[in-house]
């Protein structure tokens, strides 16, 4: 391997400086540990996880209305219970953070409109959504769901039903309704929050008849909430609708209580992609949620209170959770609700620099996007503030470190991270104490007994394996709603390696610690014996101005032999000529091996998404091969269904 090239280091003034430094002194001192580095620290942290998940308990002071009896119980996922006996509340953790120094929260509109909302007018506005909730006889475990964007009326009505003790769930308006059906059909819903419509891109985009139809289609829904968002015209029925400004000023205010749950109870139900079938309702746990975003947001990002916090994300990806999170922290979320490229790709950097955002977080692909723009942030405007730029969604590759330290700023902390809406957090990410790597994430995160597994599943470093987490973490699901037997929860992780989380991505952990994402182990390129992340081809791409995008695949052909076919989508104006096909050839060949050259490059109009922002490899694998795209994909849940039908009508081509 060649040797990895440092881009950032931390100063001796910022670690000292760190969260995760005054969580080293507290253990020294009130539990007589020295531990020197972040290596003892995180391998202290999976040899002792009892001790550890409970040192979090008390540095963090957990407000517990009872205490717990035991900090586990059980041995093998997904059987351990934690914390039991514990009672407590994430919301009211939220509001212990009030600070009338700074908001509690930012929005800002593509339009350009900004809101500041303080914590007395947060507090209020959840106060009186609980008290209307308690009117409609919203009790504890009930479920309560939201068809809205990233709005300060999203969190609002989420923190008021988590005071509750109910069970909030959420999807963003531009999933279409027979995927928003099949999410909340599943956990039939009493109350549901809605929007007549949103703005993207400059476009309005009305989206009351979808509610109609999810209203009356998932029929434990009583009654709606409705924010008119667009002011769009609305014919609803009278006795089952309440408008937000309606709700706000009929409803008398009352001082905001939190109803103390077990541990365990659910805190939200999230959903998986559901492109080859009815999607998981993945169901995680107050306390779990709490333990693991405190420690998160805290020791591994460094996230302080009063510092503005963002990420470009939806309601619909646990991005958002994760976002709102940040208040556990003190720290200010900030909202965006629009397109990240309108009216041009600089329009989140403006913001940063203008708010300004301490902490800027995105996705891959976006950093991607600014770079083969050519843009200049770091030049156009002050980003003098930005403490740490958050990447997630995808790997990002070497070319984008690069694009960040030399167009953004040189002296920002570049925290990569890798997780899933499984445990809603990152598994491997950031610490404050640690280098980055170009091209690498920084360490495993603290409590995470993560590691690469091999073909015979024992451990492997410097080599690409198997993402296997050997030992419990609070932040895994409680169960998946629905699956009373937890057949599909244990299909899901534990089949592969009983007791032990298989989470479905390839990885390389190297000796110092650092490590790679070599995309998900599902989609492996098989070649000639040889397994092959599809990122590693990715990675190298990504450098090339030619391309918008593209998709890589190995298909297993009868009599041992395969076809490994390249699809890319070119930018505006370039054609794929033999030159720029035997450079993407050549750079495969020498930046990879020979094995990661494809058979052949073809050009696609568009590649397919999940509505979560994934490329569907697998599904477009299946169709190719033969299945019927009926029986291996819901289109409702892709982002651009569209793309699909090309690789139906022209497979036999593609074999050609």
């Amino acid at each position: 391997m060649a040797e990895q090239q440092i881009v950032w280091s931390p100063t001796q003034e910022f670690m000292e400086g760190s969260q995760l430094s005054h969580y080293q002194h507290w253990l020294s001192q009130e539990q007589g540990l020295t531990l020197h580095s972040y290596t003892e620290l995180w391998q202290w942290s999976v040899d002792h996880p009892d001790d550890f998940w409970e040192t979090l308990w008390k540095y963090f002071a957990i407000m517990g209305h009872t205490p717990y009896r035991n900090v586990r119980t059980g041995d093998s996922m997904p059987d351990v219970k934690w914390f039991t006996g514990a009672t407590l509340n994430y919301a009211e953790h939220i509001f212990r953070q009030r600070n009338e120094e700074h908001p509690a929260l930012e929005f800002v509109h593509e339009s350009g409109l900004h809101r500041t909302i303080s914590w007395a007018g947060l507090e209020e506005q959840v106060a009186k959504v609980r008290q209307f909730m308690v009117a409609q006889g919203i009790r504890k475990g009930d479920r309560i769901a939201g068809f809205l964007p990233n709005i300060p009326e999203a969190i609002i009505a989420f923190l008021a039903t988590n005071s509750l003790g109910a069970i909030w769930s959420c999807c963003s308006p531009d999933f279409g309704e027979r995927t928003v059906i099949d999410r909340f059909a599943q956990i039939e819903p009493k109350l549901l929050f809605t929007v007549d419509g949103y703005q993207y891109g400059g476009k309005n985009f009305e989206r009351h008849k979808q509610a109609m139809t999810i209203v009356s289609t998932v029929t434990s829904i009583e009654r709606v909430v409705l924010i008119p968002y667009l002011d769009a015209e609305c014919n609803w029925p009278g006795k089952l609708i309440t408008p937000w400004a309606e709700l706000m000023q009929q409803t008398l205010l009352a001082d905001l209580q939190f109803a103390p749950v077990p541990f365990d109870h659910p805190i939200w139900v999230l959903y998986s992609s559901g492109t080859t079938g009815k999607p998981k309702a993945i169901t995680h746990s107050h306390g779990g949620m709490l333990l693991e975003h405190l420690k998160y947001l805290s020791l591994q990002n460094n996230v302080k209170a009063g510092e503005r916090f963002f990420w470009f994300t939806t309601t619909g990806w646990m991005m958002w959770n994760f976002l709102q999170a940040s208040m556990l922290v003190g720290a200010v979320p900030v909202l965006y609700d629009g397109s990240p490229g309108f009216p041009d790709l600089n329009v989140l950097w403006k913001v940063a620099s203008r708010l300004p955002i301490h902490h800027f977080g995105t996705s891959a692909p976006y950093l991607v996007a600014c770079m083969k723009a050519g843009l200049q942030p770091g030049q156009e405007y002050d980003l003098t503030r930005l403490i740490s730029i958050g990447s997630t969604g995808a790997p990002l590759p070497p070319e984008a470190f690069d694009w960040v330290y030399n167009q953004v700023s040189g002296g920002v902390w570049l925290c990569s991270m890798s997780g899933g809406t499984d445990v809603c957090t990152a598994f491997v990410g950031s610490s404050p104490w640690l280098p980055v790597y170009r091209g690498y994430l920084q360490c495993r995160a603290l409590g995470c007994a993560l590691y690469a597994y091999d073909e015979e599943g024992q451990h492997v470093t410097g080599a690409l394996g198997e993402m296997v987490i050997e030992k419990p973490m609070p932040c895994m699901p409680v169960f998946f709603w629905n699956d009373p037997e937890g057949q599909r929860y244990q299909a899901s992780y534990f089949l592969e390696y009983p007791g032990k989380w298989r989470h479905g991505d390839w990885i390389r952990i190297e000796g110092n610690g650092s490590l790679q994402i070599l995309g998900r182990s599902d989609a492996t390129l098989n070649r000639k014996g040889v397994r092959i992340g599809t990122a590693e081809i990715y990675r190298v791409l990504d450098g090339f101005s030619e391309l918008k995008d593209a998709l890589i695949l190995n298909l297993e052909l009868p009599g041992g032999d395969d076809f490994m076919p390249l699809f890319i989508v070119l930018q505006e104006g370039q054609t794929l000529n033999d030159q720029l096909t035997k450079h993407i050839n050549q750079s495969l060949k020498a930046q990879c091996s020979p094995r990661h050259v494809p058979d052949r490059i073809v050009v696609a109009p568009d590649i397919p998404y999940t509505l979560s922002g994934k490329k569907m490899e697998v599904p477009v694998k299946k169709i190719l091969m033969g299945m019927d795209p009926g029986q291996s994909m819901n289109k409702d849940a892709i982002r651009n269904p569209e793309s699909l039908e090309w690789f139906v009508d022209n497979k036999v081509q593609i074999f050609r």
